[in-house]
Parts: C-alpha cells; structure tokens; sequence
C-alpha cells in the first residue's frame, strides 16, 4: 500500500530530510586522502545524536553502521572501515535520519582528491540521472516515468544502470511502496499522487550492469570490478511538481 502524506507529515519528513543535507554535506567535506569511512561514520553518528535524531541504518535488519560508505566498485551498503581513502578513490556517502517519527533519506558520491576525466564524468551523469529522474515526478506521472528518464540519460553517455538495486517510498517508515526502479519502460506502475513521498536513487556503473554482494551479506560491489557511483534524493509529489526534501545548498556539487 502506499501512503500518501499530509502537508504536515511532508513537513516533518522536511525536517529529518534537511537534517541528512546538511550533515552529508559536513561528511562530504571531510572526505580527504588518508582520512577512513570509519571517521566518517564516527562523525555522522554523532552529528545525528547531537540534533536529537536517530541514525536510520544502524540495526537495521542488523546493519553495523550509521553511514553506507561504498567505494569504488562498491555499489551500495559500503560498511564502514579503518582503511585510508586515497586520491583517486570516489566514495559514496548514504545515510538516513528518524527525526519526529518520520525518516529521510539520501546519498551523494564524491570524489577524494583528484580523479580521472571520465570517473569525474560517471559522478555528474549520475548526478544528472538524479534530476532527470525527479523532473518526472508529477501528479499523473507513472512511476516508471522516473526509471525511464535515468535509463535514457544514463546509457546515451555510455555507462549502465545497475538492476537488482531500487528506490523506495519513504516516510513513517524507512521502505516503503512503492519501489522505483531506476530503468524501464514509460507510463507503467502506479500513478504519482499529491502526497507520495519517494526516495529516488540511481545507482550508476561505468562498465556492465550486475553485481554481486559480498560474504559480509552487506556490501554490493560490480562484477567486472568497474566503478559504480549513487546519488539519492527524498522527494515529495505535490501539485506543483517535485519538492526535494533533501535539497542540499545551492553551489553543494553534492
């Protein structure tokens, strides 16, 4: 079932959902060569706390961690650990807040020092595919609607949108109906209506499109090893079109 959120429900998912963009994007700024994502993790546990919130992730369905911190080939659900990042390296930052009952939720990928032209590329389309995706969400709109953008953009700069990995309604609870996936056809699924509140994710590969996770039942990596970048916005469907909730300063190339 999917529930449609009163405006002060989407006021409170506001709330939790700007307490993520502003703490993501402190995170993002301190990913530096030699710093670890178990640091990271560390400091975003504590900025949560310290706002009177609840990390999202930490035990849920027993995850280990406040942050998904996934590097490189690394996909998504990245546990944090004590190795140094390094120049070169692209790392994405995923957390979610509860905050007033309600939860947000978003990602960013960034890139630790200096990177090569087309790894710098993979983040922007990938970024792009976000707001490619967001820019469908209409009341009347088709769920599918959202997939097909981000397939479209993606693979017309040639890289490809992972399969086994979706986006999710938000709101009381951290999933909710409906899954958004990040591929497909226009005009199928349910309809977009006032209230809906989505958590759009694209997970984006520079070479093929499976993955695999590891022993640690967590981590999500590519199989041909290639990198792999994330993006994630909480988004509410109003009359007016997309209102993203985890909208993160203007100038934030986050």
């Amino acid at each position: 079932m999917i529930v449609c959120k009163s405006p002060a429900e989407i006021e409170k998912m506001r709330a939790a959902s700007q307490l993520v963009a502003r703490i993501l994007e402190e995170l993002a700024a301190m990913v530096a060569p030699g710093v670890s994502t178990a640091d990271l993790d560390v400091a975003a546990e504590d900025k949560v706390r310290a706002a009177g919130a609840e990390p999202a992730f930490k035990g849920y369905r027993g995850y280990p961690a406040t942050l998904c911190a996934s590097a490189n080939e690394q996909v998504i659900h990245g546990i944090p650990n004590r190795t140094p990042l390094k120049s070169g390296d692209i790392i994405s930052l995923d957390m979610g807040v509860k905050l007033g009952g309600y939860y947000g939720d978003s990602a960013v990928t960034v890139p630790v020092g200096r990177v090569h032209e087309d790894v710098a590329s993979l983040l922007r389309v990938t970024q792009e595919a976000l707001e490619h995706g967001i820019a469908q969400v209409k009341v009347g709109g088709r769920i599918s609607d959202i997939g097909h953008a981000i397939q479209k953009h993606v693979e017309a700069h040639g890289f490809s949108v992972v399969r086994e990995f979706v986006g999710h309604g938000i709101g009381a609870s951290l999933h909710e109906e409906p899954q958004i996936a990040n591929y497909g056809e226009p005009g199928r699924g349910p309809r977009l209506a006032e209230g809906m509140t989505l958590a759009i994710e694209p997970m984006v590969n520079m070479g093929k499109p499976a993955v695999k996770v590891l022993s640690d039942g967590w981590t999500a990596v590519t199989r041909d090893g290639s990198l792999s970048a994330h993006f994630e916005h909480t988004v509410a469907v109003t009359k007016n079109g997309p209102d993203v909730l985890t909208m993160r300063p203007v100038g934030v190339n986050r």
